[in-house]
């Protein structure tokens, strides 16, 4: 499962947004190049606004459903988008990486974030399998 994956690579290392990037490449659902670029979105953008998790699952699905992209359709992309967002925030209650990683710290702190690289990366696979 690509969630057990994506926890797997942030308990081993990776930062939230490339470990959902690094499972999807494992699964094939995107190439290896947006590695470096999920490195970016690490820990809110490293100003802990858009939840890193979140950012990565959004590059999978623009790469799916993005204009001129593998099944490119740009009003699907932004229903995704939104779906992804508001299944995030039913789970979580928001996507901003302060609010949800506030006053915890060491084992606490990774604890949480890998249920939200969990969340992410399930909401991801299935939104990606039904349209698909």
């Amino acid at each position: 499962m690509l969630k057990d994956k994506a926890a797997q690579y942030y308990n081993n290392g990776f930062s939230c947004s490339e470990s959902i990037i690094k499972a999807c490449i494992d699964e094939g659902l995107c190439p290896e190049e947006f590695l470096p670029a999920a490195t970016s979105f690490s820990a809110g953008m490293s100003s802990g606004c858009l939840c890193g998790a979140v950012a990565g699952a959004q590059m999978v699905s623009g790469y799916h459903f993005g204009r001129d992209n593998k099944f490119s359709n740009p009003i699907i992309a932004r229903e995704q988008s939104a779906a992804f967002v508001n299944a995030f925030k039913e789970r979580n209650k928001f996507t901003c990486c302060k609010i949800l990683s506030a006053k915890l710290e060491g084992t606490a702190k990774k604890e949480h974030c890998t249920k939200l690289v969990s969340d992410a990366a399930e909401i991801l696979e299935e939104l990606i399998k039904v349209k698909v």
